[in-house]
């Protein structure tokens, strides 16, 4: 059984700390208990951590805006919405405003991130003072999990804003009110206390409690710590423009040999792995399996009613269907010009690019129809790939994939280049391109390529590169980019490789400019002839022809808004409504 957060009662700054209503939690909602009850008992304790996450299910939190909204555009991803004045177009494009009518609410992310923040430091604090956590038991593995959960919220909020305000203790009448604080201190606090987690975890299922991914298990915790050191020593704008941080604790040297022996650790743990095929690992995704120890290191856990992963980003499906009750899905989708980048080969290429949708459906049938070469769809999120039947109108209840063992691999490969050469990096590249290619074309497409790689430069070039078919449709490109200072370069270079896709010149000379398709013998499943380069030629008088010579301007200028540096726009504003209520002290940096 899938574990769901629901809906949870809470009362803090009062008597109350926690009660939840969830699938996994037995413990009775008590609305009279003090810290000292509550924390020192197990199961009262773990219905307060869980409550930590139920603000990422609101509708105006990470379910509604945060993840449909953040991490849009790169030089891989397209929010459809961009193509739109308006509110939703400002997020996307690099043009948000405080005002924005999207996300100016007091209920939005940043509200919904803070409440989850307090939630966890009086959690924190009631399991140090009641709970005796040491590594090993209960009380470990629930502070662990507090402590982690904290870091995800504090990580986010930095990766849209930038500086953020800083409480790591209860709010009281003194401390209401708090001006920003350097992300550069908090990102020390985070990677301090992802430490003191790692001890206090348990390996995936090594316990009871760490059998899901919906549970925070060391993998997790060690892998994500190696993120946030990569992201630290990166670049990223800061009020005086772009740079890496001025703090010698967070060098580049120290931070990627921090990485480098956590993502270790996890490789050397055996307690994680890619599963055999890239394909099969979206499969098992969609079907919500959310057994530990496999690919998939920590997941958001939404109910069947909240949350809208499939919703946003899945396959379009214009009707009810054979497959989903809920018509959703498609609100954003890759670049018209990765699946032309991806080699042939790789197995990555159709299941992250899909050039179609499911029609609207005749007598509860639809078929796959062919979208243009200007909308593609991100496959890795499939309605039909699902065991269930969504019939939500807004919510499909799929989880959100936080991170996942191919980061890991990356992380090292790209911390072992910068810190001990290529050679050292290449086990670690090689692995992740040995799951995407046929077994046959190892000794071409792994060994030899990567063997080729013979400087840090060519090799750091090859894993932005693998970065980009791994990780396309999971909206972190943008992060990385910004952390790599390659966010307006790579942007730049898209929007001219849409004008030579369009125009078949440059590297996409030979990409046919029609298709040809027919259906397979279930009536509904495509059979397309001419996506490959090079499939020119009608084969057959079976397949009827479709244009794939759709203009590409649209998106070329809408990327980023025309006159817009996204360098000077990383992050979003702080939106109007919390600098209002912040009594002075709150204010925008970067030109806001």
């Amino acid at each position: 059984m899938k574990n769901i957060i629901k809906v949870c009662t809470v009362l803090f700054f009062t008597s109350l700390l926690v009660s939840c209503e969830e699938e996994f939690l037995d413990a009775p909602a008590k609305s009279t208990l003090d810290e000292s009850t509550i924390f020192s008992t197990v199961d009262l304790a773990k219905g307060a951590v869980d409550g930590i996450l139920e603000p990422m299910g609101q509708t105006n939190s990470y379910r509604g805006r945060f993840i449909p909204y953040y991490g849009f555009n790169t030089d891989v991803e397209y929010n459809y919405s961009a193509g739109d004045e308006g509110s939703d177009a400002d997020l996307v494009y690099y043009d948000a405003k405080p005002n924005n009518s999207r996300m100016n609410t007091d209920n939005n992310a940043w509200a919904m991130m803070y409440q989850g923040i307090e939630r966890a430091n009086i959690v924190i604090r009631g399991i140090r003072n009641f709970g005796n956590p040491e590594p090993g038991n209960e009380f470990g593995q629930l502070l662990g999990a507090a402590l982690t959960y904290r870091a995800v919220y504090y990580a986010d909020l930095m990766k849209a804003w930038g500086d953020v305000p800083a409480r790591f203790e209860p709010i009281t009448s003194e401390t209401l009110y708090l001006p920003k604080t350097s992300r550069d201190s908090i990102y020390k606090k985070l990677i301090a206390d992802l430490g003191e987690a790692a001890t206090l975890v348990a390996w995936p299922n090594e316990t009871a409690a760490t059998t899901s991914v919906e549970r925070i298990n060391k993998a997790f915790v060690k892998g994500f710590r190696a993120r946030l050191a990569m992201v630290a020593a990166g670049y990223q704008q800061y009020p005086d423009g772009v740079r890496r941080s001025n703090d010698p604790d967070l060098s580049v040297e120290k931070m990627y040999s921090l990485a480098l022996e956590e993502a270790r650790s996890v490789i050397n743990s055996g307690r994680a792995h890619l599963e055999p095929s890239f394909e099969g690992f979206w499969r098992k995704y969609n079907t919500e399996n959310t057994n530990a120890g496999g690919e998939s290191l920590w997941e958001i856990p939404f109910a069947d009613g909240r949350g809208r992963v499939l919703f946003s980003f899945a396959v379009r499906h214009r009707s009810v269907d054979q497959f989903t009750g809920q018509p959703r899905g498609g609100t954003a989708g890759p670049t018209p010009t990765v699946f032309y980048d991806f080699d042939e080969d790789d197995t990555r290429r159709d299941v992250t690019a899909v050039p179609f949708q499911w029609g609207t459906a005749v007598d509860g049938i639809a078929q796959q129809e062919l979208t243009g070469i200007d909308m593609w769809y991100f496959g890795k999120y499939r309605y039909e790939w699902m065991d269930r039947y969504v019939t939500s109108t807004n919510d499909d209840g799929v989880n959100l994939i936080y991170m996942r063992y191919a980061e890991v691999l990356l992380t090292a490969a790209e911390a072992a280049n910068e810190l001990e050469g290529p050679g050292a990096a290449a086990p670690y590249l090689k692995e992740i391109r040995r799951r995407a290619f046929p077994s046959g074309l190892h000794a071409e497409k792994v060994d030899a390529y990567v063997d080729a790689l013979g400087s840090k430069e060519e090799m750091f070039d090859a894993i932005v590169e693998e970065y980009k078919y791994e990780f396309t449709g999971e909206m972190d490109r943008k992060m990385d980019l910004i952390r790599w200072n390659l966010l307006s370069e790579k942007l730049e270079e898209e929007k001219q490789e849409l004008e030579n896709l369009e125009n078949r010149t440059g590297d996409y000379a030979n990409v046919p400019t029609t298709l040809y398709y027919k259906y397979a013998d279930d009536g509904y499943t495509l059979i397309v002839y001419g996506l490959n380069r090079g499939e020119t030629g009608n084969p057959g008088p079976e397949y009827s022809a479709f244009p794939w010579d759709q203009p590409l301007d649209e998106i070329q200028n809408t990327l980023v808004k025309p006159g817009v540096d996204p360098d000077n726009r990383q992050f979003w504003p702080i939106w109007q409504v919390f600098i209002d209520a912040s009594n002075g002290q709150l204010v925008n940096d970067y030109g806001y």
